[in-house]
């Protein structure tokens, strides 16, 4: 894996960190403050292609930097830079001569690359049966489950979890007791709290979705994009949560079409 700068700042400056100080990076991302949410973004793509955010990998070197940047009050905790919004943060896989290479990038631009010998592996979930190369829509779900877990449910988060679940059985409908209903009942719970602590969250709807799901399938461009739909049509503000379900959904079918 290429080595990553830690975080620094300038001394007796109070600046934000930016891309530049941490990554070899040119042109305008160079100059981009890393915000928590595009963090929650690569880790979640992260999470899709590797099974879990690497130690010392972009991902981590980010949230690193997003967290000093929100501690001084640089950033605010649900900023996103316009560099991240419009050219995406990627993880892409690749086999060359019997190596496995991933590629992250942010804005277009290379943050990170491991080389490992071996096939590409797709995600690492104990859900993925051996030689199936595919991302699914559990194991897409339970990506969310570790990049947004501990964002409370809403009425957003429901209808796009709801709607992957019924692209995964194929039966157009919620399933009794399924991942999709207890999206539905958490949304339900949590707008009559006040505060966050007291709200279920992602993971705790999301952890074990695979188990949850009476059938599975690889994730789709169309399947990406109907979840996509599901979840802005209950957001106030018509937008997908960062690293959220349709996130994750997005990157697997990325992530798939490319293999």
């Amino acid at each position: 894996m290429s080595q990553q700068q830690q975080p620094r700042r300038p001394q007796g400056v109070e600046e934000p960190i930016r891309y530049g100080d941490v990554f070899n990076v040119s042109s305008d991302l160079s100059s981009t403050t890393i915000a928590p949410q595009e963090v929650a973004t690569m880790q979640s793509a992260e999470n899709i292609a590797l099974g879990e955010t690497t130690k010392g990998g972009p991902a981590s070197v980010m949230q690193s930097a997003a967290a000093a940047n929100e501690k001084t009050g640089l950033v605010g905790h649900d900023d996103v830079t316009n560099m991240a919004v419009d050219q995406g943060v990627t993880v892409a896989e690749a086999e060359v001569v019997g190596y496995r290479i991933v590629t992250e990038a942010v804005g277009g631009q290379v943050v990170g690359q491991y080389v490992d010998a071996g096939p590409v592996l797709g995600m690492t979930s104990p859900a993925s049966a051996p030689g199936r190369d595919a991302i699914t829509v559990g194991e897409a779900l339970e990506a969310t489950a570790l990049a947004a877990g501990d964002k409370p449910v809403d009425q957003g988060d429901a209808s796009a979890i709801q709607a992957a679940e019924a692209r995964a059985t194929g039966l157009g409908q919620v399933t009794p007791g399924g991942v999709g209903a207890a999206a539905q009942s958490a949304a339900s719970f949590n707008a009559q709290l006040i505060f966050d602590e007291n709200k279920t969250k992602l993971a705790d709807v999301l952890a074990d979705a695979t188990t949850r799901l009476p059938d599975d399938k690889p994730v789709t461009r169309e399947d990406a994009q109907g979840v996509i739909a599901a979840e802005i049509r209950k957001k106030p503000d018509m937008a997908t949560h960062p690293g959220g379900v349709a996130g994750s959904m997005a990157a697997a079918a990325r992530l798939n079409q490319e293999k």
